[in-house]
């Protein structure tokens, strides 16, 4: 049986390239968001479902449009619950299989931004938590250029505050810089096998 290790973080913490860390060091990895642009491809069940419920948000190849999907939300964030509601059973049974073909691990990690928010830490033998300054997550976000301040807030608003992960955490991984963050995976996986053969 796996150790479940959940790691979740506000956006523009740093969860992704904490996450390929991870991988690096040999973890299996189930990475939600990944997982959703997968369901999203043309065929797929998840944009099959969203061309039910928001026809306008799906292009003429069958794919979805995420920068409409994105207007539609910012205009009604009704939107949101509906999707979330029709996409997160289909990300849960992909996650179910994933971990299934992966029990034979020592350690897997379910890379998840709304780990908290959706229960799903509960099912998870430890959490880490991603962090950092909340003007360094801010400037990181905005400079990518795909999301307007007004995007920025909406996603905020939805998130469990930095400040409660970190309450929540298990192990909380500081990603100011790339050293502090590689060393804190490294201090995390070793804790949790001194864990696990004490």
């Amino acid at each position: 049986m796996s150790f479940i290790l959940g790691l979740t973080g506000s956006i523009g913490m740093g969860k992704s390239t904490t996450a390929a860390m991870f991988a690096d060091a040999g973890l299996p990895v189930w990475d939600a968001d990944a997982t959703v642009h997968r369901l999203y491809q043309p065929g797929q069940p998840a944009a099959l479902t969203i061309g039910q419920l928001f026809p306008t948000a799906i292009d003429a190849n069958g794919t979805v449009n995420r920068a409409t999907l994105r207007t539609l939300i910012q205009d009604d964030p009704s939107v949101l619950d509906r999707l979330n509601a029709a996409v997160h059973p289909l990300v849960a049974a992909d996650r179910a299989a994933f971990l299934a073909a992966h029990e034979a691990a020592e350690i897997v990690l379910l890379d998840v931004p709304l780990l908290f928010e959706i229960g799903l830490d509960t099912a998870c033998d430890a959490v880490a938590v991603v962090s950092a300054p909340p003007e360094v997550q801010r400037d990181r976000v905005l400079s990518r250029g795909a999301m307007t301040e007004a995007e920025f807030q909406t996603i905020l608003a939805r998130q469990l505050p930095d400040a409660e992960k970190r309450k929540r955490a298990t192990y909380v991984i500081p990603t100011t810089s790339l050293e502090a963050a590689r060393q804190a995976v490294k201090d995390v996986l070793a804790d949790i096998r001194r864990t696990k053969d004490a």
